[in-house]
Formats: structure tokens, sequence, C-alpha cells
């Protein structure tokens, strides 16, 4: 089983990041593009042998309490099998 986190900034919380990179492809001519937030991605590949409900309340507390901030980002998990 593969758990997939994803993190993104809360909405109003300023990315310099996300401006930065909204600003380099503009330099490369891409100028439709009107906002750019930027986040992190995680794979995370569990043993054959755990539980799936076991698994998915261990990667939902992982990404509450190690892989995000939740003052600023907000996480979304998916699963896979």
């Amino acid at each position: 089983m593969k758990a997939k986190v994803y993190v993104t900034l809360k909405p109003g919380v300023l990315d310099p990041q996300g401006k930065a990179i909204q600003h380099s492809v503009e330099l490369l001519g891409f100028g439709d593009i009107s906002d750019v937030r930027q986040g992190k991605y995680f794979e995370i590949a569990l043993n054959d042998a755990v539980v799936e409900a076991e698994a998915q309340a261990a990667v939902t507390r992982m990404a509450a309490e190690v892989l995000s901030n939740p003052i600023i980002e907000d996480y979304r998990v998916e699963f896979e099998a």
C-alpha cells in the first residue's frame, strides 16, 4: 500500500516561493498565469501486512504532526493499493 500526502499553504498565507516561480514562468513567456502556490508531496510505502484502517490513521497522524505545520499548512492524504 502507498500513501500520498499533499501539503499546501493555507489560503491567505504569503507564498514568496510561489510568487518567484510565477515571475520566472512569466519571463519564459507563460503570461496567462494568475497565481502559483507551491507545496510539498510525500509518497509513503507501507508494509503489506499493515491493516488499512491502521495505516490510514497512522499516515493521517504523521501528516498532521510531522509533515505539515498546522498553523500555516493544510494537508490531504490519499491511499493507493
